[in-house]
């Protein structure tokens, strides 16, 4: 019985970190946008909760990585966030050098005008560094 092994498309084992190609995943960050889609059932009040736990950007003074899980609550109005874009999205701050509470803003305004919630919380979980623990939180109301 001969045995099928399929491998990843343009994959060279002899790529290294160093390497300039741009890999396919570096890629599809740099092309994400915060895609949505209608709310199926508009009208009804219900939260959309999302977690993510690998957030990485830079220290704007020190240029040491940060790691925080955020965390996205919010009640959608008309439209709702794909998960695969928030995804994207957050990774896209891996290079860049921001601090905690601009992080933490930007990401609730960018995204509000992706989708125009009813409310929204994001809440910025930073792992300690030099024995200090912050948390980040910024909320949005839409107004009546």
């Amino acid at each position: 019985m001969s045995q099928t092994i399929q491998t990843a498309p343009n994959l060279d084992s002899t790529a290294t970190a160093t390497d300039d190609r741009v890999k396919y995943g570096e890629r599809e960050i740099e092309n994400a946008q915060l895609i949505t889609f209608p709310n199926p059932r508009p009208g009804r009040i219900y939260t959309i909760s999302v977690v993510l736990p690998e957030f990485t950007c830079k220290c704007p003074f020190s240029g040491y990585p940060d790691f925080a899980t955020m965390h996205v609550s919010y009640v959608p109005n008309d439209r709702i966030i794909e998960l695969k874009a928030i995804k994207l999205y957050i990774n896209s701050y891996r290079d860049q050098y921001i601090s905690h509470e601009e992080v933490t803003n930007k990401i609730l305004d960018d995204l509000v005008a992706a989708c125009d919630p009813l409310e929204m919380t994001i809440k910025g979980d930073f792992q300690p560094r030099g024995n200090v623990h912050m948390v980040v939180e910024v909320k949005h109301v839409k107004a009546s």
